[in-house]
């Protein structure tokens, strides 16, 4: 599948979790394929949804926040806790006009938190 290919582009070899016959779990390399489309499957939505994001962020409806909690697969709880901020300053943060006014300080918090840099989490990438 050229999604899953794309997404685990490593070099390592996947690794699958089965059951034995004793109905222990071990680990197997080659995915059956329902679970190689599962993994495709999940990856296109996931797609779709962050560039449904990406057009909401660029029409002003959204702030890139938004964009960048989605492509890391995040929840606002779970960005509030990697970057020390509360859940409700996170949500709001989520408002265009709230995170144009953002400190430096509070935005540094979350460049940390989300692995980005400044510029980059200011904007969204033009695909």
């Amino acid at each position: 599948m050229e999604l899953e290919d794309e997404l685990f582009n490593d070099g390592l070899p996947k690794a699958y979790y089965k059951q034995n016959d004793k109905g222990q779990y071990v680990l197997e390399t080659n995915a059956p394929w329902a679970e190689k489309v599962s993994v495709a499957l999940l990856i296109s939505g996931n797609r779709a949804n962050l560039e449904e994001i990406r057009k909401a962020v660029i029409a002003g409806q959204k702030s890139p926040l938004c964009y960048y909690i989605e492509m890391r697969q995040l929840t606002p709880k779970m960005l509030a806790k990697a970057a020390g901020i509360a859940v409700f300053r996170v949500k709001r943060h989520l408002r265009p006009e709230i995170f144009a006014k953002l400190k430096p300080s509070v935005l540094n918090r979350y460049t940390k938190a989300l692995r980005v840099t400044l510029e980059e989490l200011k904007t969204v990438p033009n695909i």
